[in-house]
């Protein structure tokens, strides 16, 4: 996954607080944020480049909102001190941010997409990163989303929705992996303590 070219970036999207509101609803992968630590630990050893994105919601009393213990980032994936944080006011981290530079800065062209929510930011992301020329992988895994209701009225789960979210993704925009098998592929020897 890289060779002359700058090491895959491992792109964290949105773990913060506020999404285990209850105002979101019936969410699915409850160990989303065990495979992205278990990714980012793996990141972490190798010193290979981590961005972390954080939400700063603009609308008025979303859990996500600036300056609020629900916008910070969840314990177990909180940024160290050297690790890149892009804010973003939109689905997308590379709109309104540096994100694209600073990739391009470090010679990155294999980004690897984990976080929250599947369908919004993720995939947003995705897309942009995909149309942008990165090679990119979202790790399904290690993403999570909420039930969600159509213009109909239809209700779907939130594992429809993440499972049709990531469908719509692989082989347009990115390849959609797992986590043991992705650390296996760029960390062959470690991949016995996964």
């Amino acid at each position: 996954m890289h060779g002359k070219m700058g090491p895959p970036g491992l792109i964290i999207i949105d773990v913060q607080n506020g999404f285990d509101d209850p105002s979101w609803g019936t969410r699915n992968n409850p160990r989303a944020e065990d495979n992205i630590k278990k990714l980012l630990d793996a990141w972490r050893n190798a010193d290979f480049p981590v961005f972390h994105v954080q939400h700063l919601s603009q609308e008025e009393g979303s859990p996500l909102a600036p300056n609020t213990a629900g916008c910070e980032f969840k314990e177990s994936t909180r940024p160290q001190p050297g690790e890149m944080v892009i804010q973003k006011t939109v689905n997308s981290a590379f709109i309104g941010t540096d994100l694209e530079a600073r990739l391009r800065g470090k010679g990155i062209e294999t980004v690897v997409i984990v976080g929250l929510t599947t369908n919004h930011c993720v995939s947003t992301t995705t897309r942009m990163a995909g149309n942008l020329g990165f090679k990119a992988f979202v790790v399904a895994d290690a993403t999570a989303c909420f039930d969600c209701k159509g213009h109909d009225g239809k209700h779907y789960s939130a594992d429809e929705i993440h499972s049709i979210s990531l469908a719509n993704l692989h082989e347009e925009f990115a390849s959609a992996v797992d986590t043991v098998p992705l650390l296996e592929s760029l960390f062959p020897k470690r991949s016995m303590n996964v």
